[in-house]
């Protein structure tokens, strides 16, 4: 997905939900997918990208101040009942029009539960790299998914073993393993969100050998089994989903 959006940042805290489609944000140090029905916690003053997929989405901007917790970094969100309902209802109110007494006090409490939210984080982004030789690295591995080999990651930034393995760790804040799992759950995602693609060529696209295998792994990632996943975010064509 390509981000349009300059790079731009808030004076206020920006909470993003995804209705529909697929969201992505940038931030200067890691990549973060947003599906549908989760959201980002964007805090004020992080400069950021961000592109968007889909009909629907929607921005709660919160005062920096009503969120002690903040912190400096973006985070993706699992999203609850209670959540969603009160990101809708936030729209009653557009950021261009004055608050009412009604308003304010919705928007306290709302800001009180963010402070909780942003604890019930998603691990739904990449690390990103200025480095010239882990970004080789990086890219050989986002690009060779089903096979994708520690040798040839090496090969490709043109490092010992030993090397990319230290920056990988010192710069990335994972190893290459961790970063390869994380590569192939990502794109299965996205995969997953067109329902002509049955489930086990997802799997054996990004390069699981078994679909329990990749229901395990999807699992423990997303919070829910791949063919859950689908059906509640897949988008319909017209015909039944391929299980």
């Amino acid at each position: 997905m390509k981000f349009d959006a300059a790079w731009h940042k808030h004076d206020l805290h920006q909470l993003l939900y995804a209705f529909e489609g697929r969201v992505e944000i940038a931030s200067t140090q890691a990549r973060f997918l947003v599906p549908p029905q989760l959201a980002a916690f964007i805090p004020a003053g992080l400069l950021h990208s961000t592109a968007i997929q889909g009909p629907r989405s929607g921005s709660v901007f919160l005062p920096r101040s009503s969120i002690k917790s903040a912190g400096e970094r973006i985070r993706i969100l699992r999203v609850s009942p209670l959540m969603r309902e009160m990101i809708t209802e936030a729209m009653r109110w557009p950021i261009d029009q004055p608050e009412t007494t009604s308003g304010q006090t919705f928007f306290r409490t709302f800001a009180l539960l963010c402070g909780e939210w942003i604890e019930n984080e998603a691990p739904l982004h990449l690390p990103t790299t200025d480095d010239s030789r882990l970004k080789k690295a990086m890219d050989y591995t986002q690009a060779h998914l089903a096979d994708a080999r520690f040798s040839l990651a090496c090969k490709a930034a043109n490092l010992s073993e030993r090397s990319l393995r230290r920056r990988f760790l010192e710069l990335a804040g994972m190893g290459w393993a961790e970063y390869r799992h994380r590569c192939r759950l990502l794109k299965a995602m996205t995969l997953l969100e067109d329902r002509r693609q049955p489930v086990s060529e997802v799997a054996a696209s990004v390069g699981f050998e078994s679909v329990s295998a990749f229901s395990k792994a999807f699992s423990a990632f997303a919070g829910e089994g791949p063919r859950s996943y689908r059906d509640r975010i897949g988008t319909p064509t017209g015909g039944p989903s391929p299980r």
